[in-house]
């Protein structure tokens, strides 16, 4: 099992220079590098190029390296991604998909540019239409549109939709969920929206605790203060470890061969939870590996 951590997912503006240089230090498991709404319109052309520069550059180590271009129906949008492909990073975050349409769109304009076939594409998951498509969304994973993973845009969509953000985000469960469930029937992943109050540690550890709950992978982050509490809150705890490789040694007894349950201290066991128990193994030995 083949799994890559995406546990803290950080945003740094392409328009910092000393933000992209310091991004090389931190112990994010992905940074998205920002063209879009952290960048005034009048830096988008210097963010372009010091993105480019530094993705073609490298040094990130294990760090998975994300560019979010602007929408295709900007201004900017089309060279932001030709000079992406360029630089060639491991995914390029296309901002408000609602549509399949739109992915097609973007997966045509990746072959026309020749795009390295290793460069994924990320979905910003951001208004009140791609809540509605969340299924016909995630089901144009293919080839040819690249589909990796779904970020919730929770700002944005709270603005589209005059939903409140509250804590425990009841407003927003459903659409979620709805999000998560697709995202989970068309085997990508999906990242959790910021949170923005910089100075409530607590509510943003609560706010980590309930995304793992709920089956995000991990969370978008807007300050390098926020990685260390959010790569706690989405790692295997060392109960759960343990726990994990007991329940896969149970399943790996000759007589329990071909058994769909066990009973292991005193508890019935299904198939099912060994192959959850694979995975915790599989992305706490990921995480270790990095």
């Amino acid at each position: 099992m083949t799994i890559r951590p995406r546990r803290s997912v950080l945003y740094m503006p392409g328009s910092n220079a000393r933000a992209l240089e310091k991004a090389k230090t931190l112990p994010a498991d992905c940074l998205i590098l920002d063209l879009e709404d952290a960048v005034a319109p009048d830096a988008k052309t210097t963010a372009r190029r010091q993105v480019a520069d530094a993705v073609t550059a490298g040094s990130f180590g294990s760090r998975e390296v994300i560019v979010r271009i602007n929408g295709l129906d900007t201004t900017w949008g089309a060279d932001d991604l030709a000079a992406a492909v360029a630089a060639r990073p491991d995914a390029i975050l296309v901002p408000k998909v609602s549509s399949a349409a739109q992915l097609g769109a973007i997966g045509k304009h990746l072959t026309e540019l020749g795009a390295d076939q290793k460069i994924r594409v990320w979905a910003m998951m951001e208004t009140p239409l791609a809540m509605l498509n969340a299924a016909t969304i995630a089901a144009a994973r293919d080839a040819t549109t690249r589909l990796a993973a779904f970020v919730m845009g929770t700002n944005d969509l709270a603005k589209e939709t005059r939903a409140q953000i509250v804590p425990g985000r009841a407003p927003m469960l459903p659409w979620l969920m709805t999000c998560v469930a697709a995202a989970r029937a068309h085997a990508i992943d999906i990242l959790d929206g910021v949170y923005n109050n910089l100075t409530d540690t607590d509510g943003f550890a609560r706010e980590c605790t309930e995304a793992h709950a709920m089956g995000f992978d991990g969370k978008t982050l807007i300050h390098p203060n926020q990685i260390a509490p959010c790569n706690v809150a989405f790692s295997p705890s060392a109960d759960e470890i343990a726990q994990a490789k007991e329940i896969i040694a149970a399943f790996a007894l000759p007589e329990n061969k071909g058994k769909g349950v066990v009973q292991l201290d005193g508890r019935m066991v299904e198939r099912m939870h060994a192959d959850m128990a694979q995975r915790t193994v599989a992305i706490a030995q990921a995480i270790e590996g990095r």
